[in-house]
């Protein structure tokens, strides 16, 4: 079976998997396969909207029932939690709307609004935007790159497994590199 078969047998279940995780390689990914034909681009937007909408349901309700203890647990946590409530004081809305691009705050934040007094609702709602907005921009953004990379290869058939391979690997690296920075990094 070849990377093509592979993607379309079970792209979409990997792919899901992976917007629990690490979204945006794997978004990326699903885009660029979706230019391809590979997967069908609205079933890939809609299938991220759900895994990020989930991912940050499940920390913040982790928030919700455990955060307090948590953070009496490990209080070294203590600081960066509290930096997260002054921003969200600062700037809820945009903050809660844009959580999935800022990177390092893709978790700790909906983990951080659950300990807080937003409600479950209003954070239902504006979670769900904000993974709308990002899976739309993001699996378009991979959709385009495609686009750009046959306009600069020309036909992508002698390519595409090549660059499907590259995507996957960078997308796995990036996803490394960030893992090992946040481990190495003290907490303040």
């Amino acid at each position: 079976m070849n990377l093509p078969e592979l993607i379309q047998t079970y792209g979409y279940g990997a792919f899901f998997a992976g917007t629990l995780l690490e979204a945006e390689a794997v978004l990326l990914v699903a885009g660029f396969a979706a230019h391809r034909g590979y997967l069908d681009l609205p079933t890939v937007i809609e299938v991220s909207i759900v895994g990020s909408f989930l991912a940050n349901q499940v920390w913040f309700y982790l928030g919700r029932r455990h955060g307090v203890k948590l953070l009496e647990r490990y209080p070294q946590y203590a600081a960066p939690a509290a930096r997260a409530h002054e921003l969200l004081a600062k700037y809820n809305v945009p903050l809660i709307l844009s959580v999935r691009f800022i990177f390092g705050l893709r978790t700790v934040l909906p983990f951080v609004l659950g300990m807080g007094n937003i409600s479950t609702l209003r954070f239902q709602v504006l979670n769900l935007g904000g993974a709308i907005f990002w899976s739309v921009m993001v699996g378009a953004g991979g959709y385009l790159f495609g686009h750009l990379v046959e306009q600069m290869l020309g036909d992508l058939k002698h390519y595409e497994e090549m660059l499907l391979g590259v995507l996957v690997a960078g997308g796995l690296a990036f996803w490394w590199y960030t893992s090992r920075r946040k481990a190495q990094k003290p907490v303040a």
